[in-house]
């Protein structure tokens, strides 16, 4: 199946040297177009045991100035290839972090910037996220995000940085013309809150 194309980079610290620090890292950190959000790709150390990878490191996310404090971690199975899920996100003050990754299955997992003074307002990034690849979505504070399962059983990790607050918790509609995002395919199944959020005027 043909995805989207994936997004463009601004930045990248390759092979994992972030720049100045001197260190070599097991970890590499790429800053998309969209400021603020990060593809944070592991990278495995092999040898004729198997491997090894780290998959988070405290320090190495303050040096590219990410948040490294999660007060929540949470998982999201679904049964279905094409169950949509979002757009959602948390207003001020409750804005969070989400770290995001793909722990079973496959999915395609979508970004959109919320922020009301952004030069990028109401653009979004695409990423396929696997076991396989190992990548991680960071999603900063005023970011809607939504994903479509590409594969059934599916399950999907969030690191997550703020309690989730119900008066705070809100949504935007997955196909909004606003946003014209390009998913792999329609929903085959979706909750009733995320195919009604309200529509951008």
């Amino acid at each position: 199946m043909a995805l989207p194309a994936g997004p463009a980079i601004s930045k990248i610290w390759a092979a994992g040297v972030v720049p100045g620090m001197g260190n070599e890292s097991d970890m590499q950190f790429t800053e998309t177009e969209l400021s603020g959000v990060w593809l944070i790709q592991p990278m495995p150390v092999v040898d004729d045991r198997g491997s090894f990878t780290r998959l988070f490191c405290e320090k190495e996310m303050a040096d590219c100035g990410l948040a490294t404090r999660f007060v929540q971690h949470s998982r999201a199975y679904s049964a279905r290839k094409g169950t949509l899920r979002g757009l959602h996100y948390q207003e001020e003050p409750y804005a969070e972090v989400k770290l995001v990754s793909c722990i079973r299955g496959a999915i395609f997992d979508v970004v959109v910037d919320m922020r009301p003074n952004s030069p990028t307002r109401y653009r979004w990034l695409g990423f396929e996220l696997t076991p396989g690849n190992m990548k991680q979505v960071y999603i900063p504070p005023g970011f809607a995000h939504g994903l479509q399962t590409l594969t059934d059983d599916a399950e999907v990790s969030y690191l997550i940085s703020q309690f989730y607050t119900p008066h705070a918790s809100t949504g935007a509609r997955y196909n909004d013309p606003v946003f014209s995002i390009n998913w792999p395919s329609m929903p085959t199944a979706i909750s009733e809150r995320d195919r009604t959020w309200p529509l951008l005027k």
